[in-house]
């Protein structure tokens, strides 16, 4: 199919894009990469009466660093985060997650920005945002607001943002020294959406551990960030007993919708398994990080 009639805009800057979505509001959409959009323009489920192309706003393409955090500007390609040398320093569970994204086409069209604003439950980024509890950054001609990820992303395909208002930037918290990550996920073939998938980060203290960051995707509107499980397994060791109590407490957490297709005891047997599998290669990275 052909997409539905709508008005061109090429915008040569920033305010131009953004007094374009001030006097159209919710008639207007945004362009960056169209690995989403696209697609559902040419399937009539979009039907914009304008299309503000953002592809000539290159200094957005910036990864920049802030004292405690990493903040990347929203028209970064997939490919061009997983390459960064930047990025693998300081968030290397990003570099890890947005290699798998897709196939090699989209992550070299396909953008930050553009996966974040279409919020399916299911990406990358949306589960990346909510395990490293990500600042979201909003701009309109009004001004600029940043966002807790988990008061970003509402509902599947629904975010807080404003009609007039562009997502610019993601932040997230640098890497500490020492600290590391594990991303699993499982489909049924290679390039599609994950079923379910598993993301942490894993900090270590004295033999035991500091910090815990784990967020599970797979059948919710929103991926899960179990951040109040934490506290129960931090000061432990993180031996295969604490493995399996931490497996189990995803598990009993994680509240997917059934599915005809997909049962949620399946799914949540899924994220048993791959957390278990997160955390063996997370205590493995942290057994060579304090040889």
């Amino acid at each position: 199919m052909k997409p539905a009639p709508f008005t061109y805009h090429r915008a040569p800057s920033l305010d131009a894009a953004l007094t374009v979505l001030a006097t159209h509001g919710a008639q207007a959409k945004p362009l960056a990469g169209g690995q989403s959009l696209v697609p559902m323009m040419n399937l009539r489920l979009a039907q914009p009466a304008h299309l503000v192309d953002l592809n000539d706003l290159l200094e957005w393409q910036r990864i920049w660093e802030e004292p405690e955090h990493l903040v990347l500007g929203f028209l970064n390609r997939h490919h061009q985060v997983a390459q960064s040398e930047r990025v693998k320093a300081l968030c290397p569970l990003m570099a890890q997650m947005v290699q798998t994204i897709g196939h090699e086409p989209i992550r070299h069209r396909g953008t930050l920005g553009g996966s974040l604003a279409n919020a399916d439950p299911a990406a990358q980024w949306v589960l990346l945002a909510i395990t490293l509890e990500a600042e979201i950054g909003l701009r309109s001609t009004q001004g600029e607001r940043w966002l807790p990820a988990r008061e970003f992303f509402l509902a599947a395909m629904t975010t807080a943002a404003r009609a007039d208002e562009l997502l610019v930037a993601i932040r997230v918290p640098k890497a500490r020294a020492g600290e590391v990550h594990a991303y699993e996920m499982f489909n049924r073939r290679h390039g599609d959406y994950a079923l379910a998938a598993v993301a942490l980060t894993l900090e270590l203290h004295d033999g035991v551990v500091r910090t815990l960051r784990l967020g599970v995707a797979g059948g919710t509107p929103v991926p899960q960030g179990l951040h109040a499980l934490a506290p129960a397994f931090c000061a432990q060791v993180p031996d295969a007993a604490w493995r399996a109590r931490l497996a189990q407490a995803v598990r009993d957490a994680f509240t997917p919708d059934d599915d005809p297709e997909v049962p949620a005891t399946y799914r949540r047997d899924l994220v048993h398994t791959l957390t278990l599998r997160a955390l063996a290669s997370a205590t493995s990275s942290l057994q060579k990080v304090h040889a």
